[in-house]
């Protein structure tokens, strides 16, 4: 079935409960996407009717890490716009006339039962091995029982009335046709004892005031299509186009959760990843581009975005796939934009108690330069910590020890102290002399001479550019590493 998409509104309405989900972000990218493919809005809205698993600075995280992505809005919580607010919680009198007007058309219903009584009624179910749904036992009361309920002040929710037979069938824009039987769907509570929404009630009305075409979100609401679809009946509206997406998996194929690594867009923030790696590396969970490409710019991105390209079955979040993403993007950094590679790893090193004085321009430049393939992270780049600023390094090594009292090692290292007290600076040149000295001397050349030499200026026979290295240390740290007791 074909779509028409054109200035089209999509929304992402994250419940500020916590961080930003690494599948909320995905959600939050696909609506994007479609949004700036067709020239139409993207929609920021927070639902935030569930006030007890409220988290104080939630929404300022969320629009701090979808920022961060290069994810933007036309309208929202912080910009505002023709259709605010955009807080559920400054909506309540929106949800309560129609809920009641819901309720005056027969299409929902006052329900007295108290917690303890619905909480005996799921057990009773459990126990027979039968759904836990709502009994409807308050379904069917009379309107003068209702009112004298409500007049006594008895504590009331308000339900969604389902139909007890046939089935709810719908086009989703990724699983195509779909039907679920309504015995299947409970009914639904729509405004809370305390006066506040459920998400089915509030998002339906804010998506039809909002003039929202189509919504994109996970298959765990999939189930929950059938209430909302409902709804848009009983109001009288248009529903959107829906599209539920796979869901995000671990490598053992169970659902991404906390349990087993960070799922928090704010964790690859702080863990050293580059945004635009994470937007690349999400954009293909669930979606591909029908091609063999895997790197893509946002604006690449947004012209090969197509919703039918999704799949329907769950995607593996891979990390070490998104680390090997993130190395690339960093690469790609040293080769084109070395400067802005170095402004990112600057204060990281910084943080970890690295003096300025050792991270001039000069210096960041020679550190791209050794290691700017070596890290898959920003973060990594603190492996090397103790290679490019510490002058004790931990000699000796067990596996080096033959090799540290050889005749060719100690002569080595003894023309590397007596030419570097000779010399001010090192520079590319006096190395270059100093090399041929040891080779004249020692009698030794080519792979087994640098190996040695990185040897005694590195504690490790392997490592990052050694001509680099050479001049990314000082004359004094040289010094030091070639005379600490190395045998």
């Amino acid at each position: 079935m074909d779509f028409n998409f054109e200035n089209c509104r999509l929304r992402f309405a994250p419940s500020p409960t916590g961080y930003l989900h690494i599948g909320g972000a995905r959600t939050a990218l696909f609506n994007w996407l479609l949004a700036k493919k067709y020239n139409g809005a993207f929609i920021l809205r927070i639902e935030d009717t569930d006030r007890e698993r409220y988290v104080a600075d939630s929404v300022e995280q969320i629009i701090n890490s979808l920022k961060w992505l290069g994810i933007d809005w036309a309208e929202g919580p912080d910009i505002g716009g023709a259709y605010g607010p955009y807080y559920q919680s400054q909506r309540l009198e929106i949800y309560k006339k129609y809920a009641e007007q819901l309720v005056a058309d027969g299409h929902a219903y006052y329900c007295f039962c108290s917690a303890d009584r619905l909480e005996q009624m799921r057990e009773d179910q459990k126990r027979k091995g039968i759904p836990t749904h709502y009994d409807r036992r308050c379904r069917e009361l009379k309107a003068d029982k209702v009112k004298e309920l409500l007049d006594s002040g008895a504590t009331a929710v308000i339900r969604l009335k389902v139909p007890l037979v046939g089935a709810c069938k719908f086009f989703d824009l990724i699983r195509d046709e779909v039907s679920i039987p309504y015995n299947n769907v409970d009914d639904q509570v729509l405004i809370k004892s305390d006066g506040f929404p459920t998400y089915h009630l509030a998002n339906v009305v804010d998506d039809h005031l909002m003039k929202i075409t189509a919504v994109i979100r996970g298959e765990e609401w999939l189930m929950s299509t059938p209430k909302h679809l409902l709804l848009y009946s009983y109001l009288g509206w248009q529903p959107p186009q829906y599209a539920h997406l796979p869901l995000l998996l671990n490598t053992d194929r169970s659902k991404l959760s906390k349990r087993q690594g960070d799922v928090a867009v704010s964790d690859y923030m702080k863990n050293g990843f580059l945004p635009e790696a994470v937007m690349n590396f999400i954009a293909l969970l669930g979606w591909n581009p029908g091609d063999e490409r895997e790197f893509f710019s946002a604006q690449e991105l947004i012209q090969a975005f197509d919703i039918s390209h999704c799949g329907k079955s769950g995607s593996v979040f891979d990390i070490k796939k998104l680390r090997w993403m993130n190395g690339m993007y960093i690469r790609a950094l040293k080769k084109n934009a070395p400067e802005k590679l170095a402004d990112l790893l600057k204060p990281i090193l910084l943080n970890a108690d690295v003096k300025s004085e050792f991270l001039t321009a000069e210096k960041m430049q020679l550190i791209i330069k050794m290691l700017g393939d070596s890290i898959e992270t920003l973060n990594d780049i603190l492996n090397f910590k103790s290679l490019l600023f510490d002058d004790n390094l931990d000699f000796p090594k067990p596996e080096f020890k033959e090799i540290l009292t050889t005749e060719k090692f100690l002569k080595l290292k003894e023309i590397l102290i007596s030419e570097f007290k000779k010399i001010e600076n090192l520079t590319e040149q006096n190395m270059l002399s100093i090399i041929k000295i040891i080779q004249q001397s020692v009698g030794i050349k080519g792979k087994e001479l640098y190996s040695l030499l990185r040897l005694a200026i590195s504690a490790e026979l392997e490592g990052p550019d050694l001509g680099a290295l050479l001049l990314f240390l000082n004359k004094e740290c040289l010094l030091k590493r070639l005379t600490i007791n190395q045998a």
